[in-house]
């Protein structure tokens, strides 16, 4: 665990009294896919298998994507760096923690929506809440958790939903261990009358805590961006209460990458927790510069865009995508209000 002062923890405190500034901005590198998407979260690629005499497309192996969480710490530019404990232990045992002010974080629960592994068909049914870590071993490496709940307009599942997050709250109550809270938007189509999404998203999100005290309130959410209406209610809603983050989904563009968490906090959120959209990248060290100069200095989505190339261009990495491509918006959530 770390032993410095929480450079989180800091800018938490200024963000809920009201003295934030751009520099405030939380970033989170999440490399908790594993718990997830299996082995084909680490990467997938051509390799020598000794005994068949060829190549064959197959996972990189578990050192490749703790080379990069390490390797994303060591620079100091994330605040967060969320695991699953598997990879938090070989880490912390490691000393990678230790004097750092980046917070090693924990997913403690790992909902059926999110096994999306090779050949899984789990995310075509409603969530089930389930955990593997435990809080016991998991405080060993870290005071921070993840907790997961997706909301389907359904009695049934939403109320067994819910009290697996109050029973989870239990679990942690008396521990240090302090969580942030990951809301879903369903991956299966629900019907919310009239409503859009966001509202039924936004309204579901203050209902579950509005009966939840100060101790056992999540430090922060992690939810799906859902447009600037509904990013804007949520966080305007009780700032001194609720902390608005957002998450990355898919890997997309460099533009989705950039136009997100630039939108993202000129609505009101104050957290970014990326996963693909950094691990993917071609240079991941480079997007999460630019990530804090967009917030932080006011750069441009399409000028960070064309930065980045220029930097591959000068380090001599292959782009994935040509510059005019990388240039999209692909997730249309983000088209309305790009500038």
């Amino acid at each position: 665990m770390s032993s410095t002062k929480s450079r989180m923890n800091e800018k938490l405190l200024r963000i809920v009294s009201g003295n934030y500034s751009p520099k405030d901005f939380i970033i989170a590198d999440a490399k908790d896919g594993d718990m997830g998407g299996g082995a084909e979260a680490v990467g997938l690629e051509e390799r020598l298998v000794a005994g068949l005499g060829k190549k064959i497309q197959i996972a990189k192996p578990m050192k490749y994507y703790r080379h990069a969480m390490r390797e994303m710490v060591e620079a100091d530019l994330v605040d967060i760096m969320l695991m699953s404990l598997s990879s938090a232990e070989a880490l912390a045992k490691e000393g990678l923690f230790d004097n750092s002010k980046v917070t090693p974080a924990i997913r403690l629960n790992d909902a059926t929506d999110i096994w999306g592994y090779r050949g899984a068909c789990y995310r075509e049914k409603p969530s089930i809440a389930f955990k593997t870590a435990t809080i016991e071993n998991a405080l060993k490496y870290s005071k921070l958790g993840l907790y997961s709940i997706t909301f389907y307009n359904d009695l049934e599942k939403d109320v067994a939903n819910l009290n697996a997050y109050s029973h989870f709250r239990d679990l942690i109550g008396g521990t240090d261990m302090d969580h942030f809270l990951e809301v879903f938007n369903p991956a299966v189509k629900i019907n919310t009358g009239q409503e859009d999404l966001g509202a039924y998203i936004n309204d579901s999100i203050v209902r579950c805590l509005a009966g939840v005290g100060n101790v056992d309130r999540p430090l922060f959410l992690k939810i799906q961006y859902n447009g600037a209406k509904a990013m804007a209610e949520l966080a305007e809603f009780d700032p001194t209460n609720l902390v608005v983050g957002i998450l990355g989904g898919g890997a997309g563009t460099t533009r989705d990458t950039f136009e997100l968490i630039e939108q993202a906090n000129r609505f009101g959120a104050r957290v970014a927790l990326f996963g693909r959209k950094i691990y993917t990248a071609e240079d991941s060290i480079e997007i999460v510069k630019l990530m804090r100069r967009i917030v932080e200095a006011d750069l441009s989505a399409k000028d960070a865009v064309k930065l980045y190339h220029a930097n591959l261009e000068k380090e001599s990495i292959s782009p994935n995508r040509s510059l005019e491509a990388d240039l999209e918006i692909t997730d249309h959530s983000l088209i309305a209000e790009a500038k």
